[in-house]
């Protein structure tokens, strides 16, 4: 018997890093996957961007759990995209229980020296586009009438600032107030509604020379490992970043029954990166 046996979970971002963690281990303990994510370029991001590859193994990976999953490309910017994901996966599987809006960009720049551009592509995606997934999805948790669970991906960059980050914070903060908001409308349809605020992740948007280069400004061409020695500093426990697994198991906490209490909270995860 596993914690989400019956249930189905819709999840965007889910082709690599945190969303397919997080797929792979919903589907582990029982849940049926909604799996979306875009293969979109997106000019002003510094990293390669998930491919149709990386959406196919997250099925791949889903299935060899014993579930079933329903993989699509969606942009979150494009709501009819999104909608037409949600409403095929509500209807293929029954009905929507739990939905992990895990979808975001990181491009950082001095707030004054990014371009409009830089600014818009991490707002309407990180921020819009996750309002545009729940639009899309939760109205099916409500219609069921059986209760359920909303997870949103923020950032220990929404409570604790770092130079050159300005829109990626701005985003990721304005997710909790919106989560707050959302936790009391959908109380009377025992829905719960947190974030998860995880520090540094080993992921493709953290593991790149862009971000190797805001950790260490000071070196002309940083490696992985000087970016390494300078994230230690960050956390008080001994790591340099969290493993995508790690934020997964606090997901399906708060999907499961072992959080059916906990809504209109902010679950920070950051090895002390707050004190």
């Amino acid at each position: 018997m596993g914690k989400l046996d019956g249930k189905v979970a819709f999840i965007t971002g889910a082709a690599r890093g945190q969303g397919r963690s997080h797929a792979v281990r919903l589907a582990s303990e029982g849940a049926d996957i909604i799996a979306v994510d875009t293969t979109a370029e997106i000019r002003t991001i510094p990293y390669p961007l998930a491919t149709a590859e990386d959406l196919a193994e997250t099925a791949r990976l889903v299935e060899a759990t014993g579930r079933r999953v329903i993989a699509r490309q969606a942009d979150v910017r494009d709501s009819a995209a999104l909608t037409a994901a949600a409403d095929e996966g509500a209807q293929t599987f029954g009905h929507l229980d739990i939905v992990v809006a895990n979808a975001g960009i990181y491009s950082p720049a001095p707030t004054f020296e990014m371009s409009d551009d830089a600014w818009q592509d991490v707002i309407d995606i990180n921020l819009t586009g996750v309002w545009k997934s729940l639009k899309a999805s939760v109205p099916h948790i409500v219609a069921g009438k059986r209760g359920g669970s909303v997870v949103i991906t923020s950032s220990l960059a929404a409570i604790y600032a770092h130079e050159n980050t300005a829109h990626y914070a701005a985003s990721k903060a304005g997710l909790i107030q919106m989560m707050k908001v959302m936790a009391k409308e959908l109380a009377p349809h025992d829905i719960r509604v947190n974030t998860v605020n995880p520090t540094t992740v080993a992921t493709p948007m953290i593991l790149n020379d862009a971000t190797y280069r805001l950790f260490r400004p000071d070196l002309e061409n940083p490696s992985r490992s000087d970016f390494e020695e300078a994230a230690r500093t960050f956390n008080r426990l001994p790591v340099t970043a969290l493993e995508p697994e790690d934020v997964s198991n606090l997901v399906l906490f708060l999907v499961s029954d072992d959080g059916r209490f906990i809504t209109g909270t902010t679950q920070i995860i950051d090895a002390g990166g707050a004190l």
